[in-house]
């Protein structure tokens, strides 16, 4: 006898261990509440397309955050509004990704409201799922651009009102009225009936973006019980009776066949050709040339350890060191290799503190943020205590010993100090005390040649009559750097 077996699709972690609370196999969504019942939705589609490994669902604050509990996926949590900017870059980064931007009401048609638009504007070939249940429901259950006329919420007591509060915005009409858009619905979960619609909608949404059409949006009214103060059965009632007599539902804009150049004013593969430029062109942008993009020095004699560092640079603003990370990156790039450069400063320019994070590695880098120190280059005392403790057992830590009198602490890692303020002074020039750290850097570790180092200077440094001291300046810590430098062996440099 034929048994069915009803359990979680498979794009659903089994258990929720995620999710704060007791028990792992439940969502924690409030009774009624029209997100889980999405959530599945979407699931049920990833696991029938078979598209679960190359999703990306990208979500930001409010409810819509909490799809990383749920999606056996990759997930990206992204900053109030921002998520069609985030999916954005994931898309062209990855294109043959599936990306769900999974947003609400109070986040997506608030301060999100310019990012949408920009984004369907564009044509980005991005699914976005739109929950309307026209109230902020995870703060407290305020006003949202959606509110109905006359619904009251924490922050409109007497209802909201066109003088005031101006009007509910119809966020699937606004974008409707855009060229570049291929599909826009406006759906609703209450019944079988209109359950049913919904699926059918997020799965042409989701297979638009499969076949590259380009941007679809499906706008989904949802019950907020808890936030609209009513029991789970009045409050599909009221989308039907009320909410959807003003956000009517309806396909608002769909374009059948192929997307056509003319549909969005680029083809696709314009748009991944914009999304690799040439090395040259990189340089050209940069202020080089094609000669300083063929600069190149494998790192075959630099020890292990050194390789592929993650690097925090930190001084006092004036100090330069901002530029160090800035020729460490470029030079970098001009040796072939991969690097980030993530700049880090308070309001005072100058006598406040800045620090920057470089990366440089012979693979792609997936993010700029150094989270775990391997080198810590420390222009003074206060940088060096605010940031000693996170280099990693076995980093390195360079310190301009002319400004700090003390000795690193821990035992674990490996200090070089550098008096690089007191050969800046020597050469009458105490502002490239941070081009002599640098060279000390690169004389005790081997990793950049002298020459991709001066290369960048020509391109980073403007004024061109510095070129002569940093020069100098390189020369003198990269000495100093290879002296210190533990046994090894080097390729011969010409300073």
């Amino acid at each position: 006898m034929a048994k069915e077996i009803l359990e979680k699709p498979e794009s659903f972690y089994g258990e929720f261990t995620r999710k704060p609370g007791a028990n792992p196999e439940s969502t924690h969504y409030c009774p009624g509440c029209g997100h889980g019942v999405v959530h599945k939705l979407i699931a049920e589609t990833m696991d029938d397309f078979g598209i679960r490994e190359k999703t990306v669902f990208v979500s930001p604050v409010g409810c819509s955050v909490f799809g990383y509990y749920y999606f056996k996926c990759g997930n990206v949590q992204a900053a109030h509004g921002r998520a069609p900017a985030v999916a954005t870059g994931i898309k062209r980064a990855l294109p043959d990704s599936v990306v769900i931007s999974y947003q609400g009401d109070g986040d997506l048609a608030a301060i999100g409201g310019n990012n949408i638009i920009q984004a369907a504007n564009r044509g980005e070939n991005i699914t976005v799922i739109f929950v309307n249940n026209a109230i902020y429901g995870m703060t407290g259950s305020q006003m949202a651009p959606t509110t109905l006329l006359g619904q009251k919420t924490t922050t409109t007591p007497r209802g909201r009102s066109a003088e005031n509060e101006g009007y509910p915005i119809r966020m699937s009409e606004l974008l409707a009225t855009l060229e570049a858009p291929v599909y826009i619905e406006r759906v609703a979960i209450t019944d079988a009936k209109h359950l049913m619609k919904a699926r059918k909608a997020i799965r042409k949404g989701i297979q638009n973006q499969i076949d590259g059409r380009g941007f679809s949006f499906i706008e989904i009214l949802s019950a907020c019980p808890t936030g609209w103060k009513m029991t789970p059965v009045d409050s599909k009632k009221w989308i039907e009776d009320v909410l959807s007599d003003y956000f009517k539902l309806n396909v608002l804009k769909d374009k059948n066949g192929a997307l056509k150049k003319e549909d969005t004013g680029i083809t696709k593969s314009k748009r991944e050709k914009e999304v690799e430029p040439t090395k040259k062109e990189i340089m050209e942008l940069l202020g080089g040339t094609a000669q300083t993009a063929k600069v190149s020095f494998p790192q075959t004699d630099v020890t292990a350890n050194y390789l592929d560092p993650r690097i925090k640079i930190a001084g006092f603003g004036g100090q330069g060191v901002l530029l160090l990370g800035q020729l460490l990156a470029q030079s970098a790039m001009m040796s072939e290799l991969f690097s980030t450069w993530l700049p880090s400063y308070g309001p005072e320019m100058r006598g406040g503190t800045a620090n920057c994070h470089v990366i440089i590695s012979d693979k792609r880098i997936g993010s700029p943020l150094v989270s775990e120190t391997d080198v810590l280059i420390a222009m003074n005392l206060p940088s060096l205590e605010k940031f000693e403790d996170e280099v990693r057992p076995n980093g390195v830590i360079f310190m301009n010993s002319s400004l700090i009198k003390r000795k690193v602490e821990r035992q674990d890692v490996e200090p070089v100090y550098v008096p690089a303020t007191e050969f800046a002074d020597e050469l009458k020039e105490p502002r490239v005390a941070n081009v002599v750290m640098l060279g000390a850097y690169l004389g005790y570790t081997n990793l950049l040649s002298v020459e991709s180092v001066l290369a960048a200077t020509k391109t980073v440094v403007k004024r061109k009559e510095l070129f002569a001291i940093n020069k100098e300046a390189l020369a003198k810590g990269f000495e100093f750097g290879r002296a210190k430098a533990k046994p090894k062996k080097h390729k011969e440099e010409v300073l």
